[in-house]
């Protein structure tokens, strides 16, 4: 890490203030450091390195997510997400899986939102591939390559007769070794960058809430140390990159509520931990790239993460596979269910609660999309050799053979089951439908001057893929576009 640029004396004045160090608000910042602006970073959490602690182990829930992990979105399904809370933000917990934006989901945006400037060649295909060659977005260096939790769900959809494929993600890898390589979060490649060019760093502190100042800002906040210390900056230009639940609720606290908090969307997951009669898991195994794209955009296959901390709580329901865990782990392995995310949420700021509600609705079609999904998956998992599969749903009974799949609408209802999501966006839209939209087609909150949102709450709808290359794509054109 380099800390020559972290400051822990907070300035009084700042030409521009990005909140957050996640995808969208590291390359905000880069490029406004690099354009020779006076930039300030502001993050709830702490700096990090990768190896702070083991990847996807419990300290890393400890130190990296927001109340360890545990956050609910309410309804009749509930749904756990994860928010980073680190500098890097998401980026640093998550597989770094990497997709650009589908085509078909830039045409909805465009005529449905009517968001300006989104064809994916013109207008993206330059930011893309400028965020590509910055994180190293590649494949495995071979085949071998592959681990064996990734070869089992390619051996399942072979011998179904269904479309996987690799998905690339930002990894330098190490040529040889199964797994091995080095994760290109945002802490080992922009936050470095956005430092070498003149931005400062200041984590551990909470932005609570933003006030207008003329055409500036003043920036409300306080320390997460022992003393609570509040400060205030007053800058002339502020960017929002908290992500999509804590962007609209900094946003709300400061008055500003025109479709801010009302439409967020995710993608609902469901999940199986298989177990094989031969060993395919070790503590190297992190999250394979390996996906099942045979009936996306309505569902999607693929590895989840699968380190014996997981499996333990993935198991929950299943106490006997649980008290075997010890001898068991290394056959066993998680694989999910993603369905495209059709539903809608809110995020809502309580009086005297520092996080606020998040509630989400289950779409009907994505319920139905999850009960398929699930069952396909557990076809997919017994043809590649599958001995039991433990659903991670309440009361859900084990699988043993493919005869026990016929059952599942019987124990597979959305309010039982125990969906996740890591991938939150649309709770503060982009585009010039001002009925719908809460900022412009470049990000800008609309109506209010020199303030922005770059992170993945301005992204209209599901992106029905991993949405982070679109983050960093669409935070390159709209700051590009700032600073003109």
């Amino acid at each position: 890490m380099n800390g020559a640029r972290t400051v822990t004396a907070l300035p009084n004045t700042e030409q521009c203030v990005v909140i957050g160090s996640g995808p969208g608000g590291c390359v905000t910042a880069y490029h406004l450091a690099a354009a020779g602006r006076s930039v300030t970073v502001l993050e709830d959490g702490q700096y990090l390195s990768l190896d702070s602690a083991p990847a996807f182990s419990r300290a890393e829930m400890e130190q990296k997510y927001r109340n360890g992990g545990l956050t609910l979105a309410f309804g009749p399904a509930r749904v756990q997400y994860v928010e980073g809370r680190v500098v890097g933000g998401g980026s640093e917990i998550n597989s770094g899986l990497y997709h650009r934006t589908p085509p078909a989901v830039l045409a909805r945006w465009r005529d449905e939102y009517k968001v300006a400037d989104l064809d994916d060649e013109r207008d993206l295909g330059p930011h893309f591939e400028d965020n590509e060659r910055r994180l190293n977005v590649s494949y495995l260096p071979s085949e071998d390559a592959m681990a064996p939790i990734a070869r089992m769900l390619r051996l399942g959809a072979t011998r179904m007769g269904w479309e996987s494929r690799e998905v690339p993600r930002w990894f330098k890898y190490d040529a040889g070794a199964v797994g091995g390589g080095r994760r290109q979060s945002m802490s080992e490649t922009y936050v470095p960058a956005m430092l070498e060019a003149g931005a400062k760093l200041a984590p551990g502190v909470r932005v609570t809430a933003l006030e207008r100042n003329g055409m500036g800002w003043i920036v409300h906040g306080r320390r997460n140390d022992a003393y609570r210390e509040p400060f205030e900056i007053a800058a002339d230009k502020v960017f929002v990159s908290a992500g999509a639940i804590q962007t609209p609720a900094i946003l709300q606290r400061s008055g500003l509520k025109t479709n801010v908090g009302k439409s967020l969307r995710m993608h609902p997951t469901a999940k199986f931990v298989a177990e094989f009669p031969d060993e395919i898991n070790d503590e190297n195994a992190g999250v394979p790239s390996e996906q099942v794209k045979q009936f996306s955009p309505d569902i999607s296959f693929g590895c989840s993460i699968s380190s014996r901390e997981h499996l333990a709580v993935a198991l929950y329901g299943h106490r006997s596979a649980r008290k075997d865990l010890r001898s068991t782990w290394r056959r066993m392995a998680t694989y999910y269910a993603m369905a495209q995310g059709t539903g809608s949420g809110a995020v809502r700021v309580l009086p005297a609660f520092s996080d606020p509600l998040v509630s989400y609705a289950l779409a009907k079609e994505d319920a139905e999309r999850l009960v398929r999904g699930m069952r396909l998956l557990a076809e997919l998992l017994f043809a590649a050799g599958a001995i039991a599969l433990y659903p991670v749903v309440n009361g859900a009974p084990v699988l043993r053979s493919k005869d026990d799949i016929a059952g599942i609408e019987s124990w597979f209802k959305p309010a039982d089951a125990n969906l996740m999501t890591i991938h939150l966006f649309s709770s503060v839209p982009m585009g010039e439908r001002r009925d719908l939209c809460a900022v412009d087609s470049y990000g800008r909150v609309h109506g209010q001057p020199s303030l922005w949102v770059a992170d993945g709450s301005m992204l209209p709808t599901s992106t029905t893929v991993n949405p982070q290359g679109s983050i960093m794509a669409i935070a390159r054109r709209n700051v590009l576009e700032a600073l003109r």
